[in-house]
């Protein structure tokens, strides 16, 4: 299934009743997840985060601006952030599932419509939706702010995209668009002055700020047109605001695509920027959810700036990041709960978070889950551990083409790791799959065919999942080759070790492989497999034998 994410910023932080009303709002629609609710005091602004079906999101979000009019009115909306409306702004980003930009661009004019037709609200399409070049920007839609809105719906250069072309004085106007993932993202400083700390944005954002005369009249060209220095950082947004709740000035960012410029990076600027000005940068706020794949980037940056390894394990990277961006300065950073990656998917738990003890007691006892499907899969994820271990105790003596090297095979090290991690409990789940099919009723003709249609499906899954192991186990035996030319002669035993590792986790998934072919009636389908399964095997066989044989040359 498509996984389309929708964040929309609501013009109302304070009143818990009416939030609590907008978020049921939300959570009344089926195949949809409310992920997260981000109110702010002083800015009175929400950003709301869920996640679902492409027809379940428009309707999530159609349900959400409905509820949102009702009991909003801007009449008497004050805050310090920008806003034109009761809702305000409402995006679609693809997060997963094949979800494609053009689907998210197809979503925000059909829900465009709709609330412009149902709801009577002007409408405007921003960013990847927007049907005019000049409205891409948000805020140059969002210009004049609600106050602005009878002037600028007057213009026939602003009729809205649907809707009335009338100012409705208790909605307001909504902005709706598809775009990338937006990390909004504040840097704290240890000041209350707002002066200041937008003096840093103006600097940091890619708009940049007007270029001023000696009298600090603004530059204008030939034609007229104020002339702009551009700031240091593309995909940047970025004001200065004053938040009393937090007792101090923040540079509050947007980065409009974390590729561009991540939050590291911009931090790191900031820090800079605030000690020309006498300042100190206190920590960092995420408003809202971040992707993991910016922590992690986070996390290496910091690890190497320490003079370490950029290919820590996952949860290190992440603790790290935590710290050094000072992401619990004004409010508490939980990782489960802000990191989108882990609130898509299941928090870590089964077999794989279990101590090795409570795993080895369970597989000792005569249920036939877990099995060796995941005692393979254990073993290619300690080979691919080790992999990385010497690639770690080598680096800190190799020169920079070496480290350059070493970090590459270190970080395809711990993500075929993670990979075979999450295969211990996949195995398991395939055998439970397998057990369901077989359980299913066959009495009637319809029965029998269904039941005979799951058994096939659950036994390609059976056959899948240790097929991958042997497949990643292949490319562990291939790095504990390579590790054993060229790591640590200290640590050449270690690298000896991960290829039996992974020669044993391929020679034991390929029997997992093999005594569940059978169940496939296709012989053209089982051929395929088996010629898949066979040129891995070998692979891996040729290359634990060559890092068996160098470890050994080595230690003499």
């Amino acid at each position: 299934m498509k996984i389309i994410e929708c964040v929309p910023n609501v013009s109302e932080g304070r009143d818990e009743a009416v939030l609590t009303a907008i978020a049921d709002a939300v959570r009344s629609v089926d195949a949809v997840q409310l992920l997260d609710m981000d109110p702010g005091a002083e800015t009175n602004r929400t950003v709301f985060t869920f996640v679902g079906s492409e027809d379940g999101i428009a309707e999530a979000a159609f349900r959400l601006v409905l509820s949102a009019t009702k009991k909003i009115d801007m009449r008497r909306h004050r805050g310090a952030h920008a806003r034109m409306g009761a809702v305000d702004v409402v995006p679609f980003v693809p997060v997963g599932g094949g979800a494609t930009m053009d689907d998210c661009v197809a979503l925000a004019r059909r829900v465009g419509q709709r609330l412009g037709e149902e709801l009577g609200i002007p409408i405007y399409l921003y960013e990847r939706a927007a049907a005019r070049d000049e409205r891409r920007s948000l805020a140059e839609v969002r210009k004049g702010e609600y106050e602005g809105l009878p002037a600028k719906l007057a213009d026939p250069e602003w009729k809205p995209d649907f809707g009335p072309t009338r100012f409705v004085a208790e909605s307001g106007a909504t902005i709706v668009g598809a775009r990338p993932f937006l990390i909004a993202y504040n840097v704290d400083l240890n000041t209350p002055s707002r002066k200041l700390a937008h003096d840093i944005a103006l600097d940091i954002r890619e708009q940049g700020r007007f270029v001023r005369d000696a009298d600090g009249k603004i530059v204008r060209d030939d034609e007229g047109r104020r002339q702009r220095q551009p700031g240091r950082f593309n995909a940047v947004r970025a004001v200065g605001w004053y938040i009393p709740e937090f007792g101090r000035a923040q540079v509050s960012i947007n980065l409009t695509d974390y590729h561009v410029t991540a939050p590291h990076v911009v931090f790191e600027a900031v820090r800079e920027e605030a000690r020309r000005r006498g300042l100190r940068v206190t920590g960092s706020e995420i408003v809202g959810l971040v992707p993991l794949e910016a922590m992690l980037m986070a996390g290496r940056f910091y690890a190497e700036q320490q003079g370490g390894v950029g290919w820590l394990p996952e949860p290190d990277l992440v603790e790290l990041a935590r710290i050094s961006l000072g992401l619990d300065d004004v409010k508490r950073f939980d990782p489960q709960e802000t990191i989108i990656d882990y609130r898509l998917q299941k928090r870590i738990d089964g077999l794989r978070a279990s101590s090795l003890t409570a795993f080895a007691d369970e597989l000792s006892r005569s249920s036939p889950a877990p099995g060796g499907g995941s005692v393979a899969a254990v073993c290619g994820a300690l080979g691919a551990a080790l992999a990385s271990m010497v690639a770690a105790l080598t680096h800190a003596g190799a020169n920079a083409a070496e480290r350059s090297e070493l970090a590459a095979l270190g970080l395809r090290a711990q993500q075929l790791k993670d990979r075979l991690l999450r295969a211990i409990d996949e195995d398991t789940d395939a055998f439970e799959g397998m057990r369901a099919a077989g359980r299913m009723p066959r009495k009637t003709d319809q029965q029998q065919a269904e039941r005979e249609q799951a058994l096939v499906e659950a036994t390609r899954r059976a056959i899948e999942v240790p097929l991958s192991v042997v497949e990643a186990a292949k490319d562990v035996a291939e790095l504990a080759s390579e590790i054993a030319e060229h790591g640590l002669e200290a640590a050449v035993s270690d690298a000896g070790v991960a290829a039996w590792c992974a020669r044993a986790a391929a020679e034991s998934a390929a029997l997992n492989v093999r005594i569940n072919l059978p169940g496939l009636s296709n012989a053209d389908e089982r051929g395929r497999i088996e010629h898949r399964l066979q040129a891995s095997l070998e692979t891996a066989r040729q290359q634990a034998d060559k890092a068996s044989n160098m470890a050994q040359r080595r230690i003499g």
